[in-house]
């Protein structure tokens, strides 16, 4: 009486046509047939998209070619323009209005120093925009061990400040005394309380429920991997991370703060403060 089995044979291979290409903009709503997750984008980078649900659940998918549907039809989503269009200034990652035609400022003396090579792609990614615009370079120490001895080597002085990002700066941590010891006021130690930058991520925009513990003793990366299922060694589970993360979204509170007070920090004219 109903005819054939509508989800018989391929769905991805349209009768007519092409299967059609759509930008995969923020709020566009689409389904993933395998799994039957609906939501709408929240981010997209040149190899996955962020889904949100309607109770505030976000999953990663890979843009596969006829990956989504759309309205009930399969559609290619690729990734968006760089340049957006439509009413109101455009925004960069950080939620700044975009400079458009932008040309990088000639370096400032001053820098922002990070602990390693994934806070530097994190706040490249966020507010490499911004930095672009007020010149600023950002470098990282691959730990902060030996930071009083790099501030000495930087050599601090007015219109030549230094801000530095710590990971886990917190009451009684070794971070925490590192900082303690540096006393140049043209030198900003400020941190996030997180083990690891990749906990700076909001677990909602990675689609897992929360940052899983990892017991003392254990590599923490390696334990977040392993609590996780994911069939990855850290360097992919970066990627991963990092690709879903499209705006200061969806990060937490607690780095975009403390990043925005050393891009305002390094950026002060003497006498400003």
């Amino acid at each position: 009486m109903y005819g054939r089995d509508v989800l018989a044979g391929n769905w991805r291979r349209p009768k007519k046509g092409q299967i059609p290409q759509v930008p995969a903009e923020r709020d566009l709503v689409v389904e993933d047939p395998d799994s039957g997750f609906c939501g709408a984008v929240v981010a997209c980078d040149k190899e996955a998209v962020t889904l949100e649900d309607r109770f505030g659940r976000r999953r990663v998918f890979p843009l596969t070619p006829a990956g989504f549907l759309l309205d009930g039809r399969p559609v290619t989503l690729v990734r968006p323009a760089a340049s957006p269009t439509g009413g109101g200034p455009a925004r960069s990652a950080s939620g700044s209005i975009a400079v458009q035609g932008l040309r990088a400022r000639v370096a400032r003396e001053s820098r922002i120093y990070v602990e390693g090579v994934h806070d530097a792609a994190l706040v490249e990614k966020i507010w490499g925009h911004d930095l672009r615009v007020e010149g600023v370079v950002v470098e990282y120490l691959e730990g902060v061990d030996d930071l009083p001895a790099i501030v000495a080597e930087f050599g601090p002085e007015p219109g030549r400040r230094l801000g530095v990002l710590v990971d886990h700066l917190v009451a009684g941590s070794k971070e925490s005394r590192i900082a303690a010891a540096i006393e140049s006021p043209d030198v900003l130690v400020v941190g996030h309380p997180y083990v690891d930058v990749w906990q700076a991520v909001k677990p909602a925009a990675v689609g897992i429920p929360a940052w899983p513990a990892v017991p003392r003793g254990t590599p923490w990366k390696e334990g977040v991997i392993a609590a996780l299922g994911w069939r990855l060694d850290p360097s992919e589970a970066w990627r991963r991370i990092l690709g879903s993360v499209g705006s200061y979204a969806d990060l937490e509170p607690e780095l975009l703060g403390r990043v925005e007070e050393l891009i305002d920090f390094v950026t002060a004219a003497p006498g400003d403060d």
